[in-house]
């Protein structure tokens, strides 16, 4: 037997070594935390919470967010928090939102909504901004751009409406 091939053998390879404090990725503690969470909650399926714009529609979500779920006597109860003024809104699109949610959960799945009134706290649209969109550039026949750009800067402020002084 030659050196080579007995050095081959007896090699092992090197143990992995278990790391401590190192930092893992966030969504791996995100998701069993949300999941746990929204099952407490009663939700069966998470993705319902996760995809509410989708299952709802993009008028609905903004009005109103799942907050609960509860197995009832007829069927399962979905308890959604409201703008205060939507709830008449909700009130007569209860239907078509049963339809949308057992489409995605199931057939017979949720058999009654249940419309709390409440605030919800959203992020702002933020296509809505007022501003106008700006030229990024200047033109080329600018001679001074600086100032151009200040007194537009100006007129754009002109034109916004003033704050209540608190």
């Amino acid at each position: 037997m030659s050196q080579s091939a007995k050095k081959a053998s007896t090699q092992v390879a090197p143990k992995a070594v278990r790391r401590r404090g190192w930092a893992k990725p966030l969504v791996s503690d995100t998701t069993k935390l949300t999941d746990t969470a929204l099952q407490r909650a009663g939700f069966p399926d998470p993705s319902l919470v996760f995809r509410w714009q989708e299952i709802a529609g993009a008028e609905t979500a903004k009005l109103a967010h799942p907050i609960r779920c509860r197995r009832g006597p007829e069927g399962m109860v979905l308890t959604l928090r409201c703008e205060p003024g939507a709830s008449v809104f909700l009130q007569h699109e209860t239907r078509t939102l049963i339809d949308r949610l057992n489409a995605f959960l199931g057939n017979d799945a949720v058999s009654r909504i249940r419309i709390v009134p409440g605030t919800l706290s959203a992020a702002k649209d933020v296509s809505a901004h007022p501003l106008p969109q700006l030229p990024l550039r200047a033109k080329s026949g600018d001679a001074m751009p600086l100032k151009n750009a200040l007194d537009r800067l100006a007129n754009l402020r002109k034109e916004l409406p003033r704050r209540p002084s608190r």
